[in-house]
């Protein structure tokens, strides 16, 4: 475990040695040589965006497949990264952007509903303690949608607005307006908004502890290795794509 002594770092490590089929073999974090990583077949890596990368490449050089729960990746990053891997065949990398099962399911019917609908706005609300916005789950699931609207053949969701000066409408992914919203007590939250004529749709998803990752990690744990490369989003793990 990468990231070991952090909140999410920690709670895997429980689900981990918790487990009937896993074993914990090593806890890493801040200023720790990962060196051989004492022989982890996988290495679970949530740590901060400026981090990431090199971790992940360590890890690759160590042997290892690697599940990266660390968000933030933007195109250019993947793109490296995915060469990177090339270099390890054989060997896997996922990035999550989530691994609660409803946030996939979530974002899957999204995909499904953008198809129908002519307007579309994320609202997603984490901990204040998060450093990244838009989440990772907000970016892809607008993503998702985009491409979603892109192949029904969809124009730009219709605003009207020409005056912003402070930013109100929130972020623009893909063409999705995304509003992040940071509050104490919050753990992590999404709510995707649709609208047509007449009739509005809202599927939201709840994260209150983050337990509710644990089996999306699990499962990631045990499947990583199945999909040599590299493969963003848990989805593809779970029949879900």
């Amino acid at each position: 475990m990468v990231g070991a002594a952090g909140r999410m770092g920690s709670t895997v490590c429980q689900a981990v040695e918790t487990s009937d089929d896993l074993e914990l073999v090593g806890r890493f974090d801040i200023g720790d040589d990962l060196g051989a990583l004492d022989g982890a077949d996988v290495v679970v890596e949530f740590s901060v965006p400026a981090a990431s990368y090199q971790n992940v490449l360590a890890c690759l050089a160590a042997g290892a497949h690697v599940v990266v729960g660390t968000t933030g990746w933007d195109g250019s990053q993947l793109a490296r990264l995915q060469e990177a891997v090339a270099t390890y065949p054989g060997q896997g990398v996922l990035i999550a952007p989530n691994f609660a099962i409803g946030a996939l399911l979530m974002m899957s019917f999204a995909r499904q509903a953008a198809r129908f609908y002519e307007s579309v706005e994320i609202v997603e609300l984490h901990h204040p303690d998060k450093v990244d916005a838009p989440s990772g789950t907000a970016a892809r699931t607008a993503s998702l949608i985009a491409g979603a609207r892109a192949d029904a053949g969809l124009g730009p969701v219709p605003d009207a607005t020409t005056t912003d000066p402070a930013g109100a409408r929130g972020a623009d992914v893909d063409g999705v307006r995304v509003h992040a919203v940071r509050l104490r007590g919050l753990v992590a939250h999404q709510e995707v908004l649709f609208g047509a004529a007449g009739e509005g749709l809202s599927i939201r998803h709840d994260s209150f502890d983050r337990v509710s990752f644990m089996p999306g990690v699990l499962a990631a744990v045990r499947g990583v290795s199945s999909r040599p490369g590299l493969t963003v989003g848990l989805e593809h793990l779970l029949g879900l794509a």
